[in-house]
């Protein structure tokens, strides 16, 4: 949602909408979703991934809700496919939300999380974990704290292959928005440090939406403190790694998809 804010802004009334994702992707499932809820025609490009039950639900779910979402073998013809939708005037939303523009989205989430530490909601951490899929999210959350020149790291639990989840696309994707922030507002921009983005490959368990032991546990023990459902491909993962990182140093765990939405209609 934080993306779709400025990716979505503008959309009229019966205009059309392209995406990509897996066959479960709670983004495709949030552009049909919000993008419907605006008027718009949501035309879901996706491809065949490992799935588990949260993933399964999210899969039924953009099928009723966007106008198309044929499934593919592979990400290459989900791309083409939606390439041809674009060609014909289709607004393009990004895998993951992950451009400049969408990260927007996420840096003004990350400065919020600043002045809630400002207004003494809660004590500084030293990181701040996240599923790491197309990085959109670590990299706006890093921009933001070097905006607000916060020591706090961020650390991406991988939940997706090598290729895509490259501690060089994040920085990117920071470096890129940072510049869009400079050509809008005219002010300078700090830049993501090195050291700020931390990736932890532990966490992804082998292949896209596949279910971990430790991911599992995590999600046992969170259910003895809220009523959120983690999902297994994303927050569970990232959740168990926050646990981790918490028996160490004070860490807040970022949720980016609450699957209690899957139980209603």
């Amino acid at each position: 949602m934080r993306a779709l804010e400025f990716l979505l802004g503008g959309v009229e009334k019966d205009e059309s909408v392209v995406t990509v994702g897996s066959a479960g992707s709670t983004h495709a499932l949030a552009v049909a979703t919000y993008g419907k809820r605006l008027g718009a025609k949501v035309s879901v490009g996706r491809w065949k991934q490992e799935m588990n039950d949260s993933a399964r639900r999210v899969a039924e779910r953009v099928g009723t809700t966007a106008k198309r979402a044929p499934i593919f073998r592979t990400p290459v013809e989900a791309f083409a496919w939606a390439w041809l939708d674009r060609a014909r005037g289709a607004r393009w939303i990004p895998a993951g939300g992950s451009s400049p523009l969408g990260i927007l989205g996420h840096v003004n989430a990350g400065l919020e999380l600043v002045a809630q530490i400002d207004a003494g909601v809660l004590p500084s951490p030293k990181v701040v974990v996240v599923p790491l899929g197309t990085g959109g999210t670590a990299a706006g959350l890093a921009l933001a704290f070097a905006i607000a020149q916060r020591d706090i790291g961020v650390v991406g639990a991988r939940v997706v292959p090598r290729i895509v989840a490259r501690l060089p696309r994040v920085r990117k994707l920071a470096h890129d928005t940072a510049k869009l922030i400079e050509q809008k507002s005219g002010a300078q921009v700090p830049r993501v440090g090195k050291n700020a983005v931390t990736i932890m490959h532990d966490s992804y368990g082998g292949a896209y939406g596949r279910e971990t032991a430790e991911a599992k546990s995590a999600t046992d023990q969170f259910r003895t403190v809220s009523s959120i459902e983690l999902d297994s491909t994303y927050s569970a993962k990232a959740f168990a790694t926050a646990l981790e990182f918490a028996e160490r140093t004070p860490t807040v765990f970022w949720l980016t998809f609450d699957s209690r939405t899957l139980s209603r209609s």
